[in-house]
């Protein structure tokens, strides 16, 4: 691997905390980081290549496409692939109009979201306990998080799984499955430039289970849990009470702009991945 993966690496086991206690599922915490069959270091490399393909592409991100080029180029398929499919379509527009795509894509359409916890809680009391519970695993790994952003950002949850513990990023992936699963069959059915950063991504997790199928055609045809009494403050205390009132103003995920529709045909078929 290049430079890049030296460093990140480095970083990781400079970072290391205890092993994290992962979702049992008859796997342990071991053999769940690497279901995907991809080694810890290729999994750290396609997380922050993807990590910096999610973030607004302002000049600064812009400028990384290159690098992500390369790193790429030394990945398996079908993470390689993904990732060079997204850099070559967004390569075909200029700047501006890939900000406006990108914010159209993420800010305006429910299924588009990127903050992790909006697909399994939505917006109930039960999402302030989940992102107090993220905090809390970086916070473990030795990493404070900026109040001007949630923890269940997707770019986020990757920087963080990529350059600081990977087995923890792993977890908060996997219990957010059927989200990250629905987002990547949102951006194949709107032919999105992003779909191949998601099919990157999805490679690196474990196969979806029984359950997971069963949660995202819950998705696909219900959408989000939503609740409408008592909402304000979430009825939280403390952390989770903050982290619970900083969802709206910090997403666009609880618009009306796209409500749920028709279940994506592949997973209909039964083929989800």
């Amino acid at each position: 691997m290049g430079a890049l993966a030296r460093l990140l690496s480095r970083r990781s086991d400079a970072g290391a905390g205890t092993t994290a206690t992962l979702p049992a599922r008859g796997r342990a915490p071991k053999d769940l980081l690497h279901a995907s069959g991809m080694s810890t270091e290729q999994m750290r490399v396609t997380w922050i290549a993807v990590s910096w393909l999610l973030t607004y592409p302002d000049e600064e991100a812009l400028a990384r496409y290159p690098l992500v080029r390369q790193l790429a180029a030394e990945l398996p398929e079908p993470v390689r692939g993904g990732l060079l499919r997204t850099i070559d379509l967004l390569g075909e527009r200029d700047a501006v109009a890939v900000q406006e795509e990108y914010v159209d894509t993420f800010d305006t359409r429910r299924r588009g979201c990127l903050h992790l916890t909006y697909f399994s809680h939505g917006d109930t009391r039960r999402r302030g306990m989940a992102l107090l519970r993220i905090k809390q695993d970086f916070r473990t790994a030795g990493l404070e998080i900026g109040s001007e952003e949630l923890p269940d950002h997707l770019p986020v949850v990757l920087e963080f799984g990529a350059a600081h513990d990977a087995e923890r990023g792993a977890k908060i992936l996997r219990s957010n499955r059927p989200g990250v699963e629905l987002l990547r069959l949102h951006l194949a059915d709107i032919s999105s430039p992003w779909h191949g950063t998601l099919v990157a991504l999805c490679s690196t997790l474990p196969p979806l289970d029984a359950d997971d199928r069963a949660a995202v055609l819950k998705l696909a045809e219900e959408g989000p849990e939503d609740e409408t009494v008592g909402l304000d403050g979430y009825g939280l205390d403390g952390d989770a009470g903050d982290l619970a009132g900083q969802t709206f103003a910090s997403s666009g995920c609880g618009s009306d702009s796209a409500a749920p529709g028709p279940v994506p045909v592949d997973l209909l078929r039964g083929r989800p991945s």
